[in-house]
């Protein structure tokens, strides 16, 4: 199965509309709008690998954009008819996609609640990082990562950043223990009320 049809947007500004200049262009079916007067104040951090463990087989952008051939691979079976996005995908090797435009609700937290609200989907941009929840991410990742929320924190109202085990504990923990929380937090030279407590 060949992937979708990527692209790049046209040089011209950083954001179009909540599409990010830097990033892949693969748009998900798996889209609606935010609700009225909401402010999108939070990234939530996840990891992803299709099957877990397996890298750079283009299975997350085919996930995200329903895709994903079922009988593929046992693992599929398990998550068979999932209609899941994210706002951006990073590869193992720093590439970036993005599936969603950041003004409208992905749909990568699930029930969720973090800063007193629940539905995080609501009003957060969701970065999905290839790998495995627990394990170690590649320096290019946190580049590409970096570089990201720098910009969305230029373009939205950011006021936190979580992962995805900090805004649904005990259901999810991705990124988990492998993430490197206090060298993006330095990478973007952020105080400590940005983040959830780390070490």
């Amino acid at each position: 199965m060949t992937l979708p049809e990527a692209s790049l947007l046209p040089d011209t500004s950083l954001w179009q509309h909540g599409w990010y200049r830097h990033a892949r262009v693969m748009a998900s079916p798996n889209v609606n709008q935010r609700p009225a007067g909401g402010s999108i104040d939070l990234v939530v951090i996840h990891s992803i690998s299709l099957p877990p463990g397996e890298f750079g087989n283009g299975n997350v952008q085919r996930l995200f954009t329903n895709q994903l051939d079922w009988d593929a691979h046992p693992y599929f079976q398990g998550i068979r008819g999932l209609e899941v996005s994210a706002h951006f995908f990073i590869s193992r090797t720093g590439a970036l996609w993005q599936f969603v435009s950041c003004d409208d609700r992905a749909w990568h937290a699930g029930h969720s609640a973090y800063r007193g609200r629940n539905q995080c989907n609501d009003d957060s941009v969701g970065i999905e990082l290839e790998g495995l929840e627990g394990g170690t991410f590649e320096a290019p990742q946190y580049e590409t990562l970096a570089s990201l929320c720098a910009a969305l924190l230029q373009a939205y109202p950011v006021a936190y950043i979580a992962g995805h085990e900090h805004v649904a504990p005990g259901r999810k923990f991705d990124p988990g223990s492998g993430f490197d929380w206090r060298l993006l937090q330095d990478s973007l030279a952020l105080p400590n009320r940005y983040f959830p407590q780390i070490a």
